[in-house]
């Protein structure tokens, strides 16, 4: 029914105890999902062929050899036995609403993503135990954190539709799903934010993968997480603009766990007003003339009456 892919990193140390927890989680999920893992980094292969999935070794990789998110999604289409597809960064963990919400969408031309919650997980999760997904929920209540509704880790699209054919991107590089989303919107998609109906659990991890000398910030006690150097700097170049840059506010629907709707309330509705000149840049000088004119003098009326002056 659906096909969750990934470009894992090196099976080594605490990223080889969280990635085989993550994909552990998928092979749970019911109705059965085909699972591809991409990429030729160590241990990549031998995970694969311990949990029988399929393997595509030969993701292209860009001047910092660094896999290609556009090769493997070019790939992963030609692979795939099924019509859905999901791409979803290898430290995430699925629980059993997934399947069941994606199930509920039926319409064409859709992306549907979500936000996550951050939990620390230092130790393999023994899926033998019927009760491990009860143990995570409980994590969460006690010390998971939502992570700021900015971009998001998971996609689910149709197999056939355009969506998929992306620029090189770089995986496990900052900006690119914020890109996505933009680009869904561009072409008229339906944005879903499924955050209300799928609980999507991300592994708190360090960032030892990433090269070091890349930051240009060398300071002993900064915590570098990879938002800065050349790779970062070639993501920029790519999306080709910062107003590119959309975030799940940009949804045009939501999906909860009772229904399937259009994302109409004030906060959505402002944000799309907001950002009317990133798809229709001729309405411009007209949204600028409303904020400068109707919006600051609703503004300073609030705040004046807020200070009694009224």
């Amino acid at each position: 029914m659906i096909t969750i892919f990934t470009i894992p990193k090196a099976f080594d140390g605490h990223i080889n105890i969280i990635q085989r927890n993550a994909i552990q989680s998928w092979t749970c999920l019911r109705p059965e999902c085909e699972i591809i893992l991409c990429g030729d980094d160590p241990g990549v292969r031998e995970t694969g062929a311990e949990f029988g999935l399929t393997h595509i070794p030969d993701i292209d990789r860009n001047e910092f050899a660094t896999p290609l998110l556009s090769s493997a999604f070019e790939k992963v289409k030609k692979a795939a036995s099924t019509d859905l597809l999901c791409y979803v960064n290898s430290d995430i963990i699925f629980l059993s609403d997934f399947v069941p919400s994606v199930k509920r969408i039926n319409t064409d031309r859709f992306l549907l993503l979500g936000n996550r919650w951050n939990i620390d997980v230092n130790e393999p999760i023994d899926f033998s135990d019927n009760s491990w997904e009860e143990g995570l929920r409980e994590s969460v209540k006690s010390n998971g954190s939502l992570q700021p509704p900015l971009g998001t880790d998971y996609f689910v699209l149709k197999k056939d539709e355009a969506l998929s054919d992306i620029p090189p991107f770089a995986v496990g590089r900052p900006f690119w799903d914020l890109w996505f989303i933009y680009h869904a919107r561009k072409n008229k998609y339906k944005v879903i934010d499924a955050s209300q109906a799928i609980t999507v659990l991300h592994q708190n991890h360090n960032y030892a993968h990433l090269r070091r000398d890349y930051c240009r910030n060398q300071s002993e006690d900064f915590n570098w997480g990879g938002a800065d150097g050349p790779e970062v700097d070639k993501q920029k170049e790519i999306m080709d603009g910062e107003e590119k840059w959309c975030k799940l506010m940009d949804a045009t629907h939501v999906l909860t766990q009772k229904e399937f709707r259009r994302a109409v309330d004030y906060e959505h509705l402002r944000r799309r007003f907001d950002t009317l000149p990133v798809f229709y840049p001729q309405v411009k000088p007209v949204i600028e003339f409303i904020n400068r004119n109707l919006v600051a003098n609703v503004r300073k009326y609030r705040k004046k009456r807020l200070q009694g002056l009224m």
